[in-house]
């Protein structure tokens, strides 16, 4: 009898336990949950020769930045889905090695065909999807919009009641515009399966899109104490919180959610995360104009520099930047924008010019040049969605630009952003903020 994956695709193993923990792993894999490593690797345990438990847990070292295993991991897999795998498999370890050794472009490339072939294999169709999945970190300005796309094109394959695809089809239409179509997508997902950090993190994005940030918060306030802190998604859900308090002016509570979840001494998650968690966290605190409490911003930078110490990665990069900026490190800044003018120059950088303008006006904000730096950003502003990430992320460099405006004395232009934002989404801080220009 042939043994199925989740979704009725057929798996090359021998053994019935094997292909029962490997779709439990794959199934807390791509909810962001506890025991996907140990399920994984019982999996091949079982079956020391099924090639899909092996490319699996590739994928699992590579989402919690463990490259050197990762490598090894896809290379067992690719010797053993030759001998033994069928064409979909072969295909299947082939996109995942191609993500995991950095040839992102062509994993794209690939991906994409790997899921007009076969639609229901969602660990590949996965990759492209995501703030920081194969489409947002692509360089493309329009990634939201590729990402909807994507999802309807494979929507007629995935039964109604799929947690998953729910999860990221409703993400994909929050994160382009459709808040509402999105957040009741999303939160089928979620009522499906809860324990989901996947879900529970799309439905907080939805949520912040539709101007529902309390709302947000409620969630995750009685949502968080059940998910472990092991889990990758931990500090980065509390963070979503941090945003919500933030807008409501509750810095209190804000700092509170921060200094138990999000700063580097507790969270368990992911160092993208953590590190642009905290330079956005910090940044947002001192730019609202409260005082950044001594030592966080050092605490910060100290976690940072090993972890995005050599520029390469467009998010990590322009989070970096302002790290740095703001701990009046005028020469790293420099340093980091040389650099990546030259990946640019060199057509290595996806995101293209965008990332060196950015670090530019970071300095000039830190610096207090809020006329230079608004001057730098308003000409790129519409090529920002180039460093990946997620609307809530790149909320800050948008934030950046207001301010810059408000305090340059471009009164007109900072009310006609107010405006524009206030039309997409309800927030109180923006109101604020469009009372003081009024008055």
């Amino acid at each position: 009898m042939a043994r199925l994956d989740r979704r009725g695709l057929p798996l090359s193993t021998t053994s019935d336990r094997a292909a029962e923990r490997y779709r439990e792993g794959v199934d807390l894999l791509l909810s962001a949950w506890p025991g996907a490593a140990e399920a994984l690797e019982e999996a091949f345990a079982t079956d020391p020769d099924f090639a899909l438990a092996h490319a699996a847990r590739a994928r699992l070292h590579a989402i919690r930045a463990e490259p050197a295993e990762a490598r090894a991991s896809i290379a067992k897999a690719t010797e053993l889905v030759r001998r033994n795998g069928t064409e979909r498999e072969r295909s299947h370890v082939e996109v995942l090695s191609l993500a995991i050794n950095g040839q992102s472009r062509l994993a794209l490339e690939r991906s994409l065909a790997h899921a007009d072939a076969w639609p229901l294999d969602a660990l590949i169709l996965s990759l492209p999807l995501g703030a920081f999945g194969l489409f947002a970190f692509s360089g493309m300005v329009d990634h939201d919009q590729a990402r909807v796309d994507f999802c309807e094109r494979h929507a007629s394959h995935y039964a109604a009641d799929d947690w998953w695809f729910l999860t990221y089809r409703g993400w994909s239409h929050a994160e382009n515009g459709a808040a509402e179509r999105g957040r009741a997508l999303v939160e089928r997902g979620f009522n499906l399966r809860r324990e989901n950090a996947n879900a529970a993190h799309a439905l907080s994005h939805a949520m912040h899109e539709a101007g529902a940030g309390e709302e947000a918060e409620r969630l995750i306030e009685a949502w968080l104490p059940g998910y472990d802190r092991s889990g990758t998604l931990h500090g980065h859900i509390a963070w979503h919180a941090t945003l919500g308090a933030l807008e409501r002016g509750d810095t209190e509570r804000a700092l509170g959610i921060y200094g138990q979840y999000v700063r580097p001494a507790v969270s368990a998650g992911l160092p993208i995360n953590v590190v642009t968690d905290t330079a956005s966290f910090l940044w947002r605190l001192q730019a609202y104009g409260h005082v950044v409490p001594e030592g966080l911003w050092q605490e910060a930078a100290s976690y940072a520099k090993p972890a995005f110490g050599q520029p390469g990665l467009a998010f990590a990069d322009t989070h970096m930047a302002i790290l740095e900026a703001a701990m009046g490190d005028r020469e790293a800044v420099g340093r980091r924008t040389d650099a990546v003018t030259r990946l640019v120059e060199a057509g290595s950088y996806a995101a293209g010019p965008v990332v060196p303008a950015i670090c530019r006006a970071a300095l000039a904000f830190a610096e207090g040049d809020y006329a230079g730096c608004a001057r730098i950003l308003e000409p790129v502003a519409a090529e920002v969605a180039r460093i990946g990430g997620s609307g809530a992320q790149r909320e800050m460099l948008e934030d950046m630009l207001l301010l810059a405006e408000l305090r340059g004395g471009e009164a007109a232009k900072a009310r006609a952003l107010l405006d524009r934002r206030l039309h997409r989404r309800p927030s109180p801080r923006d109101t604020r903020w469009l009372g003081l220009l009024t008055a």
